[in-house]
């Protein structure tokens, strides 16, 4: 298998899991968000310790800021941008917003890394996002306050992926990722204590099983399956890949009979398809940038957990709502 083909599936997959969590988010609904966000991201770093047998590359000063930096923008002020944006206005216009973000890695991506810019992908980029928006548009307003909420939620969003290009070659997917939960729980553990003091409710069996998916079926398999992706792909092609969340909250809505699979909506699916495909398709074939040197970095911890991982059983999410990208619990 190519390391492109490797990459998109393994990008396809880390959106697809994330596209499921809106499911889970329905059953922790009633439980306190930071306090829950908090669970998860210390159970995802148990079990990626787990999967490294407890190895970690040790980090200096500037690695050290940079992962916290990622954890603070993509895990928990994201959360927050979204709440407070969705108080504003309707889930649906923030989630076309933070839709965007396809067109953001497209620009954002290149100029970070020192390359010059791919007007094929910042189209492709473009068709994805406006196809994204179809399958999550429901109408809606929108205040001065929800749209800096969303803007804020998208940079946010953003960030997650380029805060961790520096990092990404030294450290691999495995332990870019654990560092990335372990900076995040103390982060969500204050933001718990400002919001609901020093008590610590515990899960009931629904929630508890939710969270439980949220840490491992998500938040682990889904962050080393992106990281790897973005070392396989380039972050602005491997973002493409986010036109696929909404596809699938769309899916495991309409599976579970909470939303209603639409010929407008059927036509913005293929639409994200044709903006995929446009994208990571070069110029005279699949695209071969950065194969060589990030198939050393990102190989091996990805087969590492792979291994590691096989065998595991999978779980099945209830209600799901395709109005957003990443959903806040």
């Amino acid at each position: 298998m190519s390391p492109t083909l490797r990459g998109a599936l393994l990008a396809t997959a880390a959106l697809a899991l994330v596209g499921s969590l809106v499911a889970s988010a329905d059953l922790v609904e009633g439980y306190p968000l930071p306090t829950g966000q908090a669970l998860r991201y210390a159970l995802a770093a148990l079990v990626l310790l787990v999967v490294a047998r407890g190895r970690q590359p040790r980090l200096d000063l500037r690695e050290a800021l940079g992962l916290a930096a990622v954890s603070a923008t993509g895990l928990v002020l994201f959360n927050l941008f979204v709440i407070e944006g969705v108080r504003e206005t309707d889930p649906a216009t923030v989630g076309v917003i933070i839709g965007c973000v396809p067109v953001v890695l497209a620009l954002a991506g290149p100029l970070l890394e020192g390359r010059p810019l791919s007007p094929r992908v910042i189209t492709a980029a473009v068709v994805v996002s406006v196809g994204a928006a179809g399958v999550k548009w429901a109408g809606g307003g929108m205040t001065t306050a929800g749209l800096l909420f969303a803007l804020g939620a998208l940079a946010c969003e953003a960030g997650f992926s380029l805060l961790a290009l520096p990092y990404l070659a030294r450290l691999g997917p495995l332990a870019l990722s654990t560092y990335a939960c372990l900076f995040a729980v103390p982060m969500l553990a204050v933001w718990s204590l400002v919001a609901n003091g020093p008590s610590l409710p515990l899960p009931d069996a629904e929630q508890a099983a939710a969270l439980g998916y949220m840490a491992v079926g998500v938040t682990v398999l889904g962050f080393v399956s992106w990281y790897s992706a973005v070392g396989l792909l380039g972050v602005e092609r491997a973002g493409l890949f986010s036109g696929v969340l909404p596809v699938s909250a769309l899916a495991c809505s309409a599976l579970l009979g909470v939303a209603e699979v639409t010929p407008e909506r059927l036509l913005a699916v293929v639409v994200v398809a044709a903006g995929i495909t446009l994208g990571v398709r070069a110029q005279g074939g699949f695209l071969t940038f950065r194969e060589c040197s990030s198939t050393a970095s990102t190989g091996s911890a990805t087969r590492a957990f792979a291994s590691a991982s096989a065998g595991r059983s999978s779980t099945s999410t209830p209600t799901a709502s395709p109005t957003g990208p990443r959903p806040p619990t």
